[in-house]
């Protein structure tokens, strides 16, 4: 939650600063190595409260008075300080782990250098300063991989802390992110092992160290380590969690009092090298105003912190993941893009291969079928609806709907279609406990209790075409964090193709839970009506293209007319109008089908918006 400034709090600082004793670093006077050695001097020998001391100190050193001010256990892997956390733990003794299953059922000890590395042995694994209390499931999460920079998450902690691929050179293996919040404490928990435990430090094997006494860290680790030091500053928090340990172990961490030590003890070579060049930049979708753009993550001696997404040699954004789509861009124009990799010293990369991608025509129809509709709704309120937008009629015999469960592990064995989905018309699949509330399931093409119409928020659902994945709602391997909980989502009527690649944003309008009256309604009229009997001459639309606004030439006769999206999202309806011009003020660009009816009688024409 939002940090709490208060002059209350100003004064906690100041006083935070006085308690440490005027001559603890008298004898800190070196540079280098030197002045470790020196620190470690100072700080060794703490008072050692055992493991089960480290509840006892928590009470003090690790309360909540910094955001929510609700003096709860301040946890860095469950703090949102920006929003409201979710999920807090007292101080006492009830919710201490045990068991655990899923986060905000109990908190344990996390240590930050895992004690596997030092054999669990003592004094090392009762050291508050850098044993923090942690949410149970994420401890066990984060296991004994180091911290840095993940370059894809296999799995998010509620607060956004990421487990997944390093790209730090000379480690390949998981890694764990904390939020940005906190990766100047972690560093500076670091800095204080490699200075209190000097004199055995060299012995422990762990992927950040590189078995020396001096310098600790890997060249790699040690340039990613400062970074966090110096992106994220000393805080209230940690001077006030320094004086509250110091009380009990009667040691500080000299990094916390002194921020400049870590510069002037270990003064790195300036990072001069830059990351390798993004690989394989590839359009893996396109519409009328938009591309979507995916590459291969970089490397470097430290850590990419980002890539730059140039337009027609022009930076159009900067991402920290390996996906981004570009919008706002005209229909039928060609681009050119290329992106450069950077780290944390601004180093930039070479550029990746250049890519020409025209995006689509006014007019054009889909590449193939799309889902247009999800819905995860209450109960088993679960439907799912696919157009087809392509100009023909679609055999669906080879195409299959599978889930993928928790947002891991493999795709499901698949659920198959059936049938022939005629052009501008919707195939729907709900679940067969269905509330007919929401949608009779008489009215569905396919009502199923197939797993894969009984998912969840957070399990991705794909369309595929002879095995091969064509259109996805939600992320593959994306990890347990819900995309659309609670919620009808519907496809945004400038996306006229399917993607592998899900923006929920670029590309789905959001409604609220149990929205289920767009669901099948379907662009041709029902079969009692005639679709084309009227002269196909007689209704006439102008202009054509339009810029919103158009004359309807009906003979002068009461009229109906219904406007759907490409992909078949009704946008506008008025029955029995005798108007002669309608204005649409708000209305995309894009193609859209324009139904009109009199009596019995129907008629659909091609509208195009530009």
């Amino acid at each position: 939650m939002k940090k709490i400034y208060s002059a209350l709090l100003l004064l906690f600082v100041t006083v935070g600063i006085a308690q440490i004793p005027n001559t603890y670093y008298t004898t800190a006077t070196g540079t280098g190595y030197t002045l470790k050695t020196q620190l470690y001097n100072i700080i060794k020998g703490h008072t050692d409260k055992g493991y089960a001391g480290l509840y006892t100190t928590y009470q003090t050193s690790d309360r909540d008075y910094y955001y929510e001010n609700d003096a709860t256990i301040l946890d860095m892997y469950s703090e949102k300080p920006t929003g409201t956390d979710p999920y807090t733990y007292s101080a006492g003794t009830t919710q201490r782990c045990g068991t655990y299953s899923v986060e905000g059922d109990c908190y344990n000890r996390e240590h930050i250098i895992p004690q596997s590395t030092f054999n669990s042995a003592a004094p090392m694994v009762s050291d508050a300063h850098f044993i923090t209390p942690t949410d149970g499931k994420v401890n066990g999460q984060r296991s004994n991989y180091p911290h840095g920079p993940v370059t894809t998450a296999t799995w998010t902690s509620l607060n956004g802390s990421k487990l997944g691929s390093s790209t730090t050179s000379g480690y390949s293996g998981p890694i764990f992110e904390p939020i940005n919040e906190f990766k100047g404490d972690i560093a500076r928990m670091y800095f204080y092992f490699a200075t209190r435990y000097e004199n055995t430090v060299a012995g422990y094997s762990y992927a950040m160290f590189n078995g020396t006494s001096n310098q600790v860290f890997t060249t790699a680790f040690l340039n990613l380590l400062i970074t966090w030091h110096n992106q994220d500053p000393v805080s209230s928090r940690e001077i006030a969690r320094n004086n509250a340990i110091y009380a009990i172990q009667n040691n500080r961490n000299p990094y916390i009092d002194h921020p400049e030590y870590v510069q002037a003890i270990w003064n790195p070579t300036a990072d001069a090298q830059a990351p390798t060049a993004p690989a394989n930049l590839v359009s893996s979708a396109k519409t009328t105003t938009s591309i979507s753009l995916s590459w291969t993550a970089s490397t470097d001696n430290t850590a990419v912190t980002g890539y730059n997404v140039y337009m027609d040699n022009v930076l159009k954004t900067t991402v920290t993941g390996l996906t981004t789509t570009i919008t706002g861009l005209t229909a039928a124009t060609a681009y050119s893009f290329n992106v450069k990799a950077k780290d944390a010293a601004g180093n930039i990369s070479a550029s990746s291969n250049i890519l020409s991608v025209t995006t689509a025509a006014n007019g054009a129809t889909a590449t193939d079928l799309l889902f247009s509709e999800y819905i995860e709704g209450s109960s088993n309120n679960k439907a799912l609806e696919i157009s087809n937008a392509t100009g023909a009629a679609i055999n669906l015999s080879i195409y299959s709907i599978k889930k993928q469960t928790n947002g891991a592990g493999a795709w499901s064995t698949g659920l198959p279609l059936t049938g022939t989905l005629n052009n501008g018309s919707k195939f729907t699949i709900v679940n067969s406990l269905m509330a007919s509330s929401c949608y009779p399931i008489s009215s569905a093409n396919i009502s199923t209790s197939a797993t894969e119409m009984a998912f969840n928020g957070n399990d991705a659902v794909g369309l595929f075409k002879n095995g091969v994945l064509i259109d996805i709602i939600g992320t593959f391997n994306g990890g347990t964090a819900n995309f659309a909980a609670d919620e009808t989502i519907r496809r945004k009527a400038t996306i006229t193709s399917p993607t592998t690649t899900f923006n929920k944003t670029a590309q789905w309008d959001s409604y609220t839970s149990d929205t289920c009256n767009n669901l099948g309604s379907r662009m041709v009229a029902k079969a009692s009506k005639t679709e084309t009997v009227l002269d196909i001459n007689a209704i006439v639309i102008y202009p054509n293209p339009s810029q919103g606004t158009f004359s309807v030439n009906n003979s002068n006769k009461m009229y109906s007319i219904e406007i759907y999206s490409i992909i078949g999202q009704k946008i506008y309806s008025e029955e029995n109008s005798t108007k002669s011009e309608i204005t649409l003020p708000n209305i995309a660009k894009g193609t859209y089908l324009v139904r009109v009816s009199i009596d019995s009688d129907s008629v659909i024409k091609k509208l195009i918006i530009n």
